[in-house]
């Protein structure tokens, strides 16, 4: 017995390849000449039976599949299964290469097979050919198929057709499902199908707390098994006497909706899950005319580009949420009775499948994170540089090459931060300047401009906090001026001269650390918050102005730090707080992602529930406020002693890590 098998480099034809190496007979492969080392290395890798294998060489697109005369005399009448796996398996690709790869090459591939007198032609079809079909599709349907107009389901179904039609030999037809990774391994070699929807999910994951409910889509049920099952089966069902001319659905007899699937994937992803979803099929009642309009929407069309640019979902795929065919097995059942052959369920192993496109095709892994990818010989402008976050920042920024552009009020403070920063390599340029000042501010720009040519990256670090609750500010105007001077105006001043340049570079990139207590409205930082909010105003604004220019703006909600700005507030020694080291990593995350925002989670929650529930946060934060009192600093009273932590506000405190109360 020998065997014949196209397309054994594909993710089907590999593990296929296994359930044969297991069997007795020689194994002719076709492979493209300049793949043969290719092959071999595959091979090789696999542990396969080199002397049972012959390696074949030819061309899908060719007649006979380019094999010559040599090859087809010497395998004639040898043959008895010829496997024909090669076929174009992406949802993407154009007709024309569609059609040559799948009509055409099973065409030449049934020629070949009846040319060497093969005993039986075993073609690995689609439940594609069904197009979109509305109802029950059984295994003996193959011209009720409606809606074929997608060029992948066209050509599969014509590719199916070319066998049922032509082929003068025994045939065999089996048609797939989605075909997932491997239940056991999680192993599969390309992003296709749900994994178009994994980085929805962990960005889902990074963003909000896994108890949280969130709102998903409803859609129709997508048909998806296991790599392992599809060649489990292939296997079997071709070797099984007494089925020519059967088609086998290798599909899931109970399929699964695709809120369910998202929410398997989220729970293997550790996510939140999508408790409220809504029909997708709502939408049906807009007219198509009125849809399409809207599509045509220059903001619209950049929106929805963008949105599915970040996610990796290529567009065409949305219009399969409401997929509306459901697959019959029951010959694929009755030919697999006995075997032991069964269908993994996904919640079984749907975990593996998060695990290995995590590990090895999450798209991010094939971006160069580095910070020094994004900062090498950049110069890089941070304000407040020389304790703290800035101090955390510039450091971490010299280890990664930046052309360092530090600024400080202190003269000396400056010049030793500066020294000690130049011993790593690095090109620093220190500026002394007072940001809260319009005169300092923009004299530090106008000379950076003349000495530098401007900046790539803006860091605004610099900032000045007051906790002090608004009964007690009502004769202290200044502190609200003086908050809005540095902490808005200061950062403004500079966002504005450095601008210019950004634009005309078509580069750069805008870094406003801002803070945890606009989100959460944190009470008496009235002062500080409002100055925060209003940068954050600006940036948001901003942003949408020069979107188109390269030019980015990242707000930082930053949680508490431990720098000497908290400081005069003894509470905060015994309250949880990170490190200058670990706020630095936001700034890295900001510069090699370019966000529009950076935030904690309980940030997020904070905010999204002031804005579903703001009565009920508004009696919360006034608890807070009443258990949190103002410290002696604030009160004026110099001569009192730091009042103790209670365990009651040590709870809270750790409850709502990172907020400032």
């Amino acid at each position: 017995m020998s065997y014949f098998v196209t397309g054994a480099t594909g993710f089907i034809g590999r593990h296929f390849l296994k359930k044969l190496f297991a069997r007795s007979g020689h194994i002719y492969l076709l492979v493209r000449s300049g793949s043969k080392t290719k092959m071999k290395k595959m091979l090789e890798d696999m542990g396969a039976p080199m002397r049972r294998i012959d390696l074949v060489t030819g061309d899908l697109t060719r007649n006979s599949l380019g094999v010559s005369k040599k090859n087809r005399d010497q395998m004639t009448g040898k043959v008895k299964h010829f496997y024909h796996l090669a076929a174009i398996y992406d949802m993407k690709a154009g007709l024309d290469e569609q059609m040559a790869a799948n009509v055409d090459g099973t065409s030449h591939a049934v020629h070949l097979a009846e040319a060497i007198k093969a005993k039986c032609f075993h073609h690995v079809s689609s439940i594609a050919a069904a197009g979109m079909y509305p109802g029950v599709f059984r295994e003996d349907m193959f011209d009720e198929a409606e809606d074929l107009d997608h060029p992948y389901f066209k050509t599969k179904h014509e590719s199916e057709g070319v066998v049922r039609h032509t082929c003068q030999i025994p045939y065999r037809i089996y048609r797939p499902a989605m075909v997932l990774g491997h239940s056991k391994t999680g192993e599969i070699d390309k992003i296709d199908g749900p994994y178009y929807f994994f980085k929805l999910i962990q960005k889902l994951r990074n963003t909000f707390p896994k108890w949280m409910p969130m709102m998903g889509i409803e859609g129709g049920r997508l048909n998806m098994v296991p790599v392992d099952y599809v060649v489990d089966a292939l296997d079997h069902i071709s070797h099984k006497p007494g089925l020519d001319g059967g088609c086998f659905h290798l599909t899931d007899p109970n399929p699964k909706r695709i809120g369910s699937v998202l929410n398997i994937f989220a729970d293997a992803a550790n996510a939140p899950q999508m408790n409220m979803r809504v029909d997708a099929r709502i939408f049906n009642f807009i007219p198509g005319a009125v849809k399409q309009g809207l599509m045509m929407l220059s903001p619209v069309k950049r929106i929805r580009a963008q949105i599915f640019n970040d996610l990796g979902i290529p567009p065409g795929i949305l219009s399969f949420i409401n997929y509306p065919t459901r697959f019959d097995d029951r010959e694929t059942q009755k030919a697999l009775k006995g075997s032991g052959i069964k269908l993994p369920k996904l919640k079984s192993y749907a975990w593996r499948l998060w695990d290995y496109w995590e590990r090895n095709l999450d798209p991010d892994l094939f971006i160069d994170k580095s910070l020094s990818g994004r900062v090498k010989d950049k110069r890089v402008m941070v304000t407040g540089a020389t304790s703290g976050i800035g101090l955390a920042v510039a450091e971490m920024l010299a280890e990664a090459g930046a052309h360092l552009i530090i600024v400080a009020r202190g003269e000396d403070k400056l010049k030793e931060t500066a020294k000690a920063l130049k011993k790593k390599g690095v090109k620093v340029s220190p500026y002394v300047a007072d940001l809260s000042s319009e005169k300092s501010a923009n004299s530090l720009v106008k000379n950076v401009l003349k000495d530098l040519g401007g900046v790539d990256i803006l860091v605004n670090n610099a900032g000045r906090s007051i906790r002090r609750s608004i009964a007690l500010s009502y004769d202290r105007f200044h502190d609200f001026e003086r908050t809005m001077d540095l902490n808005y105006f200061g950062s403004l001043r500079l966002i504005m001269g450095f601008l210019p340049g950004m634009s005309e570079r078509r580069a750069g990139h805008v870094i406003n650390i801002s803070s945890i207590g606009v989100l959460t409205n944190a009470p008496r930082f009235s002062a500080y918050v409002a100055s925060k909010a209003a940068l954050d105003a600006f940036s948001r604004c901003a942003a949408a102005e020069y979107n188109d220019l390269n030019v980015a703006f990242t707000t930082i909600n930053m949680p508490l730090v431990r720098t000497p700005m908290i400081a005069p507030t003894k509470m905060y020694n015994n309250v949880p707080t990170i490190s200058p080291e670990e706020a630095a990593l936001f700034i890295k995350d900001a510069i090699i992602r370019r966000p529009q925002r950076i935030a904690t989670r309980l940030g997020i929650f904070a905010q999204v529930m002031h804005a579903v529930m703001p009565k009920s946060m508004e009696v919360m934060m006034n608890t807070a406020f009443n258990m949190f009192p103002d410290s002696a600093a604030a009160r004026g009273d110099t001569s009192s002693a730091p009042r103790e932590v209670s365990p009651e506000q040590m709870a809270f405190a750790s409850l709502m890590r990172g907020v400032h109360w």
